[in-house]
């Protein structure tokens, strides 16, 4: 291949995802960054069992297994009700810093109604499953897997569309799913159902504060399900505590039958079937204040929804940036290449609606569905690097509604500007935690991903739109270091670093590596806003900025913190990051992060790492000039590195999928190309590459 045209559908269409049989973690999902309905090998969430989410270690509050066979949107959330009423001042602990008291909002529990108040908070808001829809028996009784012969699925990437096929008593099913672009709605087709004796079970679950379970199936008499006929179809109202959805039902070649309190059943009655469920809200409990989608006037059918969806893929995958790779001899730049393109779809239909990311996606509840600011940037970077920037833009205006909730935080906490959570949900409202409170690396995102969005675009209106959060941003910044004896600026403590090994020594944590170098970066950007929009410097981010402290050095190597232990060889290596993720801000010296990039690889605990640690690890590689470092790291053989056929970055049995992995390879592949681009050997010699776009980086 040659740098230049590509062949984008052949691309694409060589990583369709193609199964023949039930993969534990093969499940797929077709969405549009609002929603997602994630379903196995059946087409429908059939077998929801085959699919565990199991309980994560450790975890006080968790509880039994759940699945990630979900059906999720962006305004989908839900409270439990509690006992009382509960006090965030009940989960606050209060700390010197720099000779005054300072609240920071912590698991507390030294009361028993101090840790209720905790696990409350922790537990609510959480995301709502918004109902399972899957075949059963005619009879409306349980499928089993092992009933089903020559399964076959192939998710046709291009489109948007998953075809399945199977056999049940002899008679063949063919089935196609497919998501609306733009409402919350799935379109399907059944052909042969009737004959196999199937139809189709649609219940709907009560919320769940579980860590990682969207559903509760145990808890009937807790909400309401009502079922009406309407516009030639059914109208489904629910209601959970407040928090109200509907969903609006058409079918041809089926029949709707009540089969229990909150269960509906589609009963086939030709072989030539096929129905549309779109959900919506009207923003009532827990919905309140968020992107909660009305119905169109219309009524979406099966077909229109495919042909939505095909047209609305075709024509994400014809923009934006693209790549092709290739290798006679190194078999990792095809699966790279699957890798790559899978990644594009799933933080597509998962990242880009508008709220933040949580880390398993619109799939299911890790951490109850609430987002972590500090993953945003691996999320969602990568969109604006690939030419997509409109994908981020619109969860970056969720900071716009946050800006009051971060401002408080700071001055509470007596600091000017605007202290970003890490933790939340659809509240406004910081997650309690030993860890999420004493995070500070997630500040400067906001900084960053605006100013991604306005390389991409160089739109003023970006500028004009983001300002106030960059400035509110910067100026805690700028505040929360402290001037030492030599005029340096410290950060911290109290500080968790990235590296969150470090949580036990919160309050003596200073100086971490990545922090510093990423601080330099975002002050100047953010004075360069203030350029741009013709307004006088701020004269306290550039002496910050300027004299940020220097990274602690110890063996010839950059070290994690400044104080001891200086460097735990678990979790996240993330002082890499201070020249990779973060471009050269003169604070770095290429030589000793060389250095400190090989001792990383002689020392580390892999087994203790995380999806995004090898895109972080690839990105230093290839600002170092080593593109054989850069692919070493993307494709190591290592329990969280692995990517399913549905092309899912697995962790571990509680957590199946992660999303932070995905966006960071995309994001890493992005440095990569433009280093390619400026210097041609921005990947291995031997292989050939051919690549479209790629002009936005940090």
């Amino acid at each position: 291949m040659k740098n230049g045209s590509i062949d984008r559908r052949a691309l694409v269409a060589r990583h369709d995802v193609r199964q023949t049989s039930l993969d534990p973690r093969g499940a797929v999902s077709v969405g549009n960054g609002e929603f997602a309905f994630t379903f196995d090998i059946t087409g429908l969430q059939t077998f929801p069992d085959e699919f565990p989410v199991e309980p994560r270690p450790n975890e006080p509050d968790r509880d039994a297994p759940g699945t990630f066979l979900g059906t999720q949107a962006q305004w989908a959330w839900h409270s439990i009700p509690g006992e009382r009423e509960y006090d965030l001042a009940e989960s606050t602990r209060w700390h010197e810093v720099d000779g005054r008291e300072v609240p920071y909002l912590e698991e507390v529990a030294d009361t028993a109604e101090q840790a209720a108040a905790t696990r409350w908070f922790r537990a609510n808001p959480h995301r709502l499953d918004l109902g399972r829809i899957g075949f059963c028996g005619a009879d409306g009784a349980a499928l089993q897997a092992a009933e089903l012969t020559a399964t076959e699925q192939v998710l046709s990437l291009w489109e948007g569309i998953a075809r399945s096929t199977f056999a049940r008593a002899g008679h063949g099913v063919t089935v196609t799913t497919a998501a609306h672009p733009h409402r919350d709605a799935i379109g399907v087709s059944v052909s042969g159902g009737a004959a196999a004796g199937l139809a189709i079970r649609i219940a709907f679950p009560y919320g769940s504060g579980d860590w990682h379970n969207a559903a509760d199936w145990e808890n009937p008499t807790r909400h309401t399900t009502t079922v009406t006929e309407r516009d030639g179809g059914w109208l489904v109202e629910r209601e959970l505590d407040g928090s109200r959805y509907e969903a609006r039902i058409v079918a041809r070649g089926a029949a709707l039958e009540r089969a229990g309190e909150h269960e509906i059943r589609l009963r086939l009655t030709g072989d030539d079937a096929e129905f549309s469920i779109e959900f919506s809200t009207d923003g009532s409990g827990d919905m309140v204040g968020l992107p909660g989608r009305e119905p169109g006037r219309n009524v979406l059918r099966a077909a229109e929804i495919r042909g939505a969806s095909a047209d609305h893929w075709a024509s994400f995958w014809s923009a934006g940036s693209a790549i092709a790779l290739a290798s006679d001899d190194d078999p990792r730049a095809a699966e790279l290449e699957r890798r790559i393109v899978l990644s594009q779809y799933v933080t597509a239909v998962n990242c880009a609606g508008s709220l933040p990311p949580q880390e398993t996606g619109l799939v299911c509840n890790s951490w109850r569905g609430k987002f972590h600011l500090e993953m945003h940037w691996w999320h969602a970077a990568h969109f604006p690097m690939w030419g997509r920037p409109e994908l981020l833009r619109r969860s970056l205006g969720w900071y716009a509604e946050a800006l009051d909730l971060a401002r408080a935080t700071a001055r509470a906490q007596g600091y000017a500007g605007a202290r970003w959570p890490k933790q939340l949900g659809s509240a406004m409202r910081e997650t309690p935690s030993t860890i999420g409170v004493f995070l500070l690396w997630q500040q400067p995102h906001p900084i960053a991903l605006a100013e991604l969005v306005y390389r991409a675009t160089g739109d003023r209106a970006v500028l004009e739109e983001f300002a106030e959060m960059v400035f509110e941003t910067a100026d805690f910044m700028a505040d929360v270091v402290t001037e030492d004896d030599d005029g340096r600026f410290v950060l911290g403590p109290p500080l968790i670093p990235a590296q969150e090994s470090y949580a036990a020594d919160r309050l003596r944590m200073s100086n971490p590596t990545f922090e510093l170098a990423y601080w330099r970066w975002a002050l100047r950007v953010a004075s360069e806003w203030r350029e741009r929009l013709g307004h006088e410097a701020r004269e306290r981010w550039i002496r910050v900025a300027e004299g940020i402290a220097d990274p602690h050095m110890r063996g010839g190597v950059y070290t994690s913190v400044d104080v001891p232990p200086f460097t735990i060889r678990e979790d996240h290596p993330s002082m890499l990051g201070a020249l990779g993720f973060v471009p050269d801000v003169g604070l770095i010296d290429p030589a000793v992060m060389r250095a400190t990039y090989l001792d990383v690889l002689r020392e580390w605990d892999w087994e203790s790492t995380w999806g995004w640690d090898y895109p972080l690890m690839a990105m230093t590689a290839s600002r170092l000039g080593e593109p054989g470092w850069a692919i070493d790291a993307l494709m190591r053989d290592a329990a969280k590195n692995e990517v399913a056929a549905s092309g899912h970055n697995h962790q571990n049995d509680s957590l199946p999928l992660y999303l932070p992995g995905n966006g960071g390879l995309l994001a890493a592949i992005a440095v990569m190309a433009a280093q390619h681009r400026e210097t041609g050997d921005g990947f291995p010699p031997g292989w050939s590459i051919a690549q479209e776009g790629f002009t936005t980086t940090m």
